[in-house]
């Protein structure tokens, strides 16, 4: 199986900057599309950004311009570099990841246990 190990939330005034990383381990066979979600209280789990194995990437309309999504396939890593922050960026951040394992081979989505990110305004 696939662990995902997220790390990089904490506090940060409106406007600052804070990057997350996610590093995924365990019988990794390959790892197709990575991503981040966020989920505020009360609310549902959306889509932040995305990033294929090739490096294409997709944002949210509401971060676009702000986070940047890369990629380290050789550490099997993501990360969210995000600027210019705003209170209503306050939420819990989820990696999550689509991964191939060896033994049994078998694709499927994995979630990492979430870091908790608050904006203060």
């Amino acid at each position: 199986q696939v662990q995902l190990v997220e790390s990089g939330g904490g506090l940060v005034q409106a406007g600052g900057s804070l990057r997350l990383s996610c590093a995924a381990s365990g019988s990794i066979f390959n790892i197709n599309a990575m991503g981040w979600y966020r989920q505020a209280p009360g609310k549902e789990r959306d889509v932040v950004a995305s990033i294929t194995a090739g490096g294409s990437t997709n944002y949210a309309g509401s971060v676009k311009g702000r986070f940047t999504i890369s990629r380290d396939n050789a550490k099997n890593t993501v990360y969210l570099q995000m600027n210019s922050l705003k209170p209503e960026d306050t939420a819990v951040y989820y990696c999550n990841a689509d991964a191939t394992v060896t033994f049994p081979y078998s694709r499927r989505n994995y979630w990492g246990q979430g870091t908790q990110v608050t904006v203060s305004s």
